[in-house]
């Protein structure tokens, strides 16, 4: 990133500038509300990888969206991963997207890179029309907790990106089946106790899990994020990949981690 780009960008006190691995992207952050961690960096590279065309995988005309996307970071890695040329990110929180507008113009992105402020139960209404059935990828690393589940935290920010406060778990599938075009692909990550939830849901809106991997901190835990891949109106045949694990038992990335940072 040069001098120029950084001076683009105004940094307030209670906010970070983090390197993200990923070349020399960095990313505005603010510890106090919420900042991303290895699901979305696992997310990005399994998106990246996992598409079905050849040509949306490798090619440079292709859209994508992600829903809730904090302060822009699957985004941001998806434009180090891919030639795609339109990359948007929604999000409901006023403050996050104005770091993820701010993060777009930090990295020299703002060709390639838009966000929007809104909720992601409102598409439709208030937000993406334009969008519908225009779309090549979907990714999206929603709220894990249930409304009315879970502790919240006291801090508003930090509960509603972990608690479904505002849209829930079938809005986020609902608005990525309206967005896709046949047979694109919808990435999430999540906790696997929804998983029943998760393809229940996709189902009903024409999404099929084709392509499946449980992430445990390390070989000798149980997983707790699950990655699902989903084809619109793609065909019955869900293949589950060899699991990930994050940590050596020595604490250290393993080299199927390291490997996501490429």
């Amino acid at each position: 990133m040069t001098e120029t780009a950084a001076e683009k960008v105004n940094i307030c006190e209670d906010e970070r500038v983090d390197d993200t691995g990923f070349g020399q992207l960095r990313l505005i952050q603010k510890p106090e509300e919420f900042c991303y961690g290895v699901d979305a960096v696992i997310l990005a590279d399994f998106a990246s990888k996992y598409v079905v065309s050849a040509a949306v995988r490798n090619g440079s005309d292709v859209a994508a969206v992600d829903l809730g996307t904090g302060t822009g970071i699957i985004p941001v890695i998806l434009s180090h991963k891919t030639r795609w040329a339109s990359l948007t990110g929604l999000e409901v929180q006023p403050g996050s997207y104005d770091r993820a507008c701010r993060n777009a113009a930090m990295n020299n992105l703002e060709g390639r890179m838009n966000f929007i402020n809104a909720d992601v139960k409102d598409f439709g209404q208030t937000w993406g029309s334009e969008l519908k059935g225009k779309v090549d990828v979907v990714t999206s690393n929603p709220p894990y907790t249930e409304g009315g589940g879970g502790l919240k935290s006291a801090n508003s920010a930090k509960s509603i990106a972990r608690h479904e406060t505002t849209a829930n778990l079938e809005d986020f599938i609902r608005c990525a089946a309206e967005l896709l075009k046949n047979k694109g692909d919808f990435f999430m990550v999540h906790r696997p106790s929804r998983l029943v939830d998760i393809c229940c849901l996709g189902r009903k809106y024409g999404l099929e899990p084709k392509d499946m991997c449980f992430v445990s901190p390390n070989a000798e835990t149980a997983p707790n994020i699950i990655l699902v891949h989903f084809v619109k109106g793609g065909g019955k045949q869900l293949k589950v990949l060899d699991p990930l694990y994050v940590y050596n038992m020595d604490d250290t990335y393993t080299d199927k981690l390291r490997e996501c940072y490429r």
